[in-house]
């Protein structure tokens, strides 16, 4: 735990609560002691919150609807993930016996269950101007970037379209690399039209891999 504090860069008061944050329920049902599920409750309304409350303070160009987008595109499992993947908090998560070989849609959900879990921790162990430090730190660029492509159509939508323009075509996603523990996996992926690659993407997820890999096709098909 002293680790992970110096990882944050924030002292806690209560050590036994921090120790819950990273709690997994099969690890809890194991050691008859309290799990994360409860913290992870409250650290998701907090996060809303703060990310609404920035939003609304920070962006006044953008419409209730336009908010709501931004704010489900930057509290989703992936930008979790993403923070949990910085400080590293597989190396902190307490997982029962049946928890420890888990899959990678499985993992990135424990990850970021344990992200809302320690939002939670920080605000009832130091308040809400220390929790929205943190979040803020962690997702404000997520945030920014988010607000400059509300609107817009994602990635694979637009090549979709771009490519089936003159009519149907084969358009398929492959990963064709997989690197890292089941718990922490970085994908790499290719798109193909008829066969052939048009693109290449990296990402902690599947999902957001194809997102790069498409990206980069439509970059190529502007050059």
């Amino acid at each position: 735990m002293q680790e992970l504090e110096k990882k944050l860069n924030i002292e806690f008061k209560n050590k036994e609560l921090l120790k819950t944050a990273f709690t997994h329920t099969s690890y809890a049902y194991e050691h008859n002691v309290e799990s994360n599920e409860k913290l992870e409750f409250l650290g998701d309304s907090i996060l809303e919150f703060i990310t609404s409350n920035y939003l609304y303070q920070n962006y006044k160009n953008l419409k209730e609807g336009e908010m709501t987008k931004v704010r489900a595109q930057v509290v989703c499992e992936d930008s979790l993930v993403c923070i949990a993947q910085k400080y590293n908090f597989s190396d902190f998560l307490l997982l029962g016996k049946s928890e420890k070989a888990f899959n990678e849609s499985k993992g990135h959900s424990i990850l970021a269950d344990a992200v809302e879990a320690l939002i939670a921790t920080i605000y009832l162990d130091s308040g809400l101007e220390t929790v929205e430090n943190f979040i803020l730190t962690n997702l404000k660029d997520e945030i920014e970037k988010a607000s400059k492509n509300v609107g817009m159509k994602d990635y694979k939508t637009v090549l979709q379209e771009k490519l089936q323009v003159h009519g149907d075509v084969l358009i398929k996603y492959n990963v064709i690399k997989e690197e890292g523990p089941d718990h922490n996996k970085v994908f790499t992926t290719e798109v193909t039209l008829n066969g052939k690659r048009i693109g290449v993407g990296v990402g902690t997820t599947k999902k957001s891999a194809e997102m790069q890999a498409a990206k980069e096709a439509l970059e190529n098909m502007e050059k």
